[in-house]
């Protein structure tokens, strides 16, 4: 699980793959159409991916994912062109869509058929935050690997580590029988829909996990923020760094406490907003803090929504979540996109901090 996690953000494409698209002479237009297609097949592949796990086989899904990234980064390396830029983010789009609800679904199954469901939190926040420290790494290691062997040197190393992850999900046990999975496509899209419609806990659970899933997707303008806190160039990555640890710090206690998931939540939110509407850098010490308390709340939610669904239509509606989180991530690029001709980031990341005292209500509202 952990190793999965690793070789999934080991990415080295990450920090650089925006310069890539640039110097091989892409216009921002381009660049920016790259990334719509990227959430667009996301969109498209995860629900009916999360079906196909429920209906056939989970651990295939996730030994497919990390192969169908790999293709992407590839197609990168070695064709460096518009079409094949496109061509591969809907393939690395594909593969985030077809790991979403498999894993998850097949961790809590398996570990509900030990006993130790109890520990699916601790080892989904463990393995969010190995994520992180994947991505500071390859971050870290990026710009050398760059200067040693060029853009074929990053793609070669990318493409190799998500080729490392095609075993180890291989390697996930899978318990369901052929018996457990006799329900095809259709009747697996049916019993989800059925348990979705008769279940307001669950309805409820998915809207929280969108939530505070979603709106995370704010950490993308952290370095923007701590610039307008008034940091200088040379302390803005420093700053960023101090963010990212408290993610994984978040992550690390993921599981921990999640009774109290509204009150720390909306704590988080209150830090949020004034360390960010500061105007210093100090300030993004709080917003780390912060930051910290959202990772550790989306493993709360996602524990409580895995509590309240089926075994059969687990993945199913885990996807559907997942469907539910792209959407509020694009909503919130947007609303920061449109908010910024007429706001610095300091007032946005502020009036970000309303959405978790709502989703805080809800989690304190539908406690167990």
């Amino acid at each position: 699980m952990y190793a999965y996690a690793f070789f999934e953000d080991f990415v080295l494409f990450y920090p650089v793959y925006a310069v890539l698209f640039a110097d091989a002479g892409l216009s921002g237009a381009e660049i920016s159409s790259l990334f719509i297609l990227w959430s667009v097949s996301s969109f498209l592949i995860d629900i009916p991916s999360g079906i196909w796990a429920d209906a056939y086989s989970r651990r295939l899904l996730l030994t497919l994912a990390p192969g169908l990234t790999a293709a992407g980064y590839a197609l990168w390396t070695f064709l460096p062109s518009y079409p094949f830029f496109a061509l591969g983010f809907v393939l690395w789009g594909a593969g985030g869509a077809v790991r979403s609800g498999a894993l998850q679904a097949l961790v809590y199954d398996e570990l509900t058929r030990l006993g130790r469901s109890d520990a699916y939190g601790r080892l989904m926040g463990r393995s969010r935050a190995i994520a992180t420290t994947a991505v500071m790494a390859a971050t870290a290691l990026a710009s050398p690997v760059l200067h040693a062997g060029g853009y074929r040197a990053v793609g070669l190393a990318s493409v190799a580590v998500a080729l490392l992850g095609v075993p180890v999900g291989r390697s996930f046990p899978e318990s369901r029988g052929d018996g457990e999975r006799e329900e095809r496509y259709g009747a697996v899209l049916r019993s989800g829909l059925a348990e979705l419609r008769g279940a307001p806990g669950i309805r409820r659970g998915m809207l929280v996990v969108a939530l505070v899933s979603g709106v995370d997707a704010l950490e993308e303008y952290i370095p923007l923020l701590a610039k307008a806190n008034g940091a200088g160039a040379a302390n803005v990555p420093l700053l960023v760094l101090i963010v990212t640890a408290g993610i994984t710090a978040g992550g690390w206690l993921g599981g921990r406490g999640t009774v109290r998931a509204g009150p720390v939540l909306a704590v988080a939110a209150a830090l949020l907003a004034v360390g960010s509407g500061s105007g210093r850098p100090v300030g993004l010490v709080a917003v780390a803090v912060a930051f910290g308390a959202f990772q550790w709340a989306i493993v709360a939610a996602d524990l409580r929504l895995q509590e309240r669904v089926s075994d059969g239509a687990r993945a199913t509606l885990t996807s559907v979540a997942g469907f539910g989180t792209e959407i509020v991530a694009v909503l919130t690029f947007a609303g920061y996109g449109l908010g910024s001709s007429r706001l610095g980031a300091g007032p946005l990341f502020a009036l970000a901090a309303a959405p978790y005292v709502f989703v805080a209500i809800a989690m304190w509202r539908s406690r167990e």
